[in-house]
């Protein structure tokens, strides 16, 4: 049987909210005692995921992000970040690096800063319909030095 514990919440697709989904998450995985770097690894995924939404799932409109943070058998951080905004035409491009929908003014880094931080990333979109990224990163428990 599968240990879990769970957070679920939404907010509004406004930039401001970025850095609330940061925070909430990480307050959420420290309960893993991760390391510092584990954590920035973390919070920099969420930063990308929930960004990506904000600029690209609702360009131009205000629209609803859902999150949930998992800890599966004490072990497993697992994060989704979902909307319901345009969707994305080829998960498989939008992946590749440098790709972006953006504009000028992003990098298309997203998904690759995502994979880089994270053991896994599984992208789901269908067009007009919303995007869902679910990512994993496993921490190992520390042990004392006592």
């Amino acid at each position: 049987m599968t240990n879990t514990d769970y957070i679920k919440f939404e907010f509004p697709s406004r930039s401001v909210n970025e850095s609330f989904a940061r925070a909430a998450v990480a307050s959420f995985a420290a309960r893993l005692d991760p390391t510092l770097e584990e954590l920035a690894d973390i919070k920099t995924a969420v930063s990308e995921a929930v960004t990506n939404c904000i600029v690209h799932a609702y360009p131009g409109v205000l629209g609803t992000i859902w999150l949930r943070a998992r800890i599966i058998d004490e072990s497993t951080f697992e994060i989704t970040v979902r909307d319901t905004g345009v969707g994305i035409p080829d998960v498989k491009k939008a992946r590749e690096p440098m790709y972006t929908t953006g504009g000028d003014d992003r990098s298309g880094m997203g998904f690759t800063i995502m994979e880089s931080f994270m053991d896994k990333v599984k992208v789901r979109s269908v067009e007009g319909k919303g995007t869902s990224v679910t990512m994993t990163r496993r921490i190992v428990r520390r042990t004392s030095a006592v």
